[in-house]
């Protein structure tokens, strides 16, 4: 289980971040669990006024994303889902976003959220999208990881470390 020995993320305090999320369309119930996610983890971390776009895959995610990085987000979060199929399109997909993602983040130096799910089934999608019965919550925990980040990153541009 991906779960083990993952840090412990008690919320920090970041009103003074912009950010954005940009979610996927395809996945009606993973996706409305990784959005719940992001929305809680946003709230927690007392982010306010939080952009949500929705595109319409997960192909779409780095273009996306890298257009809200451009307009001055501190922080960007992506979700989305990708389930193994019986052609190739998975890789493809899988491999075009997240390379996508990556060079948003070192580009723009802006931290990016992943909240992109990778599966070979439903099941397993479901199991991390955050829901009442799931065992991980990857749109909180991605979220997470984008706040710190760029909470981070604005102390070390000021020059300085809490």
């Amino acid at each position: 289980m991906s779960r083990s020995g993952a840090p412990d993320q008690t919320p920090i305090d970041c009103h003074d971040l912009r950010v954005a999320v940009v979610a996927s369309s395809w996945h009606d119930q993973v996706m409305d669990g990784l959005l719940d996610g992001a929305q809680r983890a946003l709230k927690a971390y007392r982010v306010e006024a939080p952009v949500v776009v929705r595109v319409p895959g997960s192909f779409e995610l780095p273009v996306v994303a890298g257009a809200l990085a451009a307009q001055g987000y501190d922080a960007v979060v992506a979700l989305g889902v990708v389930i193994r199929g019986g052609t190739p399109h998975f890789e493809y997909v899988c491999a075009a976003a997240t390379d996508g993602l990556s060079r948003v983040a070192l580009d723009t130096s802006t931290p990016i959220g992943f909240g992109l799910l990778t599966c070979d089934t439903e099941e397993q999608a479901l199991d991390r999208a955050g829901l009442a019965d799931s065992s991980e919550d990857k749109g909180w925990e991605a979220t997470a990881a984008a706040l710190e980040t760029a909470h981070l990153l604005k102390q070390v541009r000021r020059g300085y470390l809490d």
